[in-house]
């Protein structure tokens, strides 16, 4: 029995998607950086740091843990370029001068919510390494 042709024509389609897709899976895997996130990130956790000293010095593997990335020497220079860029300095600036103002982004949670849940996530990712 022969196929019609626009059976065929959407096999041929669904073939090509998973081809396309089997090639762009490593790619996907890639760290995307996001400067002015990454700026908002840091400004939080400084503040996180203030307030649980056992945070200290662990900015990059909290960082890193939150998108599953292991913090090795590649992912730490990736966001060591990313802190160099303008849009990560404008942001960084943008950021203080709003927290120095007293005005807190709207819907915002409460901060000491905000660096238990970093902490509890960096720890659970840090127990899970081998």
């Amino acid at each position: 029995m022969k196929a019609r042709p626009e059976q065929s024509a959407t096999m041929k389609l669904y073939a090509t998607l998973l081809f396309l897709f089997t090639l762009a899976a490593p790619l996907a895997q890639a760290m995307s950086i996001d400067p002015k996130a990454l700026a908002r990130f840091d400004h939080g956790y400084t503040v996180c740091e203030a307030k649980n000293p056992a945070m200290k010095g662990q900015r990059d593997p909290a960082y890193l843990s939150l998108w599953k990335v292991k913090a090795d020497s590649k992912a730490r220079a990736e966001l060591a370029a990313a802190r160099k860029t303008p849009a990560y300095r404008k942001e960084q600036a943008a950021v203080q001068k709003r927290d120095a103002s007293g005005a807190a982004p709207p819907a915002s949670s409460p901060i000491e919510q905000q660096c238990q849940a970093l902490w509890t996530e960096t720890q659970g990712t840090a127990k899970k390494k081998p």
